[in-house]
């Protein structure tokens, strides 16, 4: 990812970020917030929540990750829901 994610931006976690999203550890995160406290160069804090492979939230995390390893995706399709009579 060329640019600083922003709040709504659904990213690809793998290890291409850090070493501990590795196999299957990697995960899709929503973006809430990007931290602005300085770190180290290319690296960056962001807090989100960890989607399901159907697009619904499941954890709240905050992680540590390198800019350069994020990858933006598109949103899972979500379930679909019936609206009762």
């Amino acid at each position: 990812m060329n640019s600083r994610p922003k709040c709504g931006d659904l990213l690809r976690i793998s290890a291409a970020a850090s070493v501990q999203f590795s196999g299957d550890r990697a995960l899709l995160l929503r973006v809430v917030s990007v931290c602005d406290k300085p770190t180290y160069h290319g690296w960056i804090w962001l807090t989100g929540y960890v989607l399901d492979r159907h697009g619904e939230a499941v954890e709240r995390r905050e992680i540590f990750v390198r800019t350069a390893g994020l990858r933006q995706v598109r949103p899972p399709t979500s379930r679909a829901t019936t609206v009762p009579n």
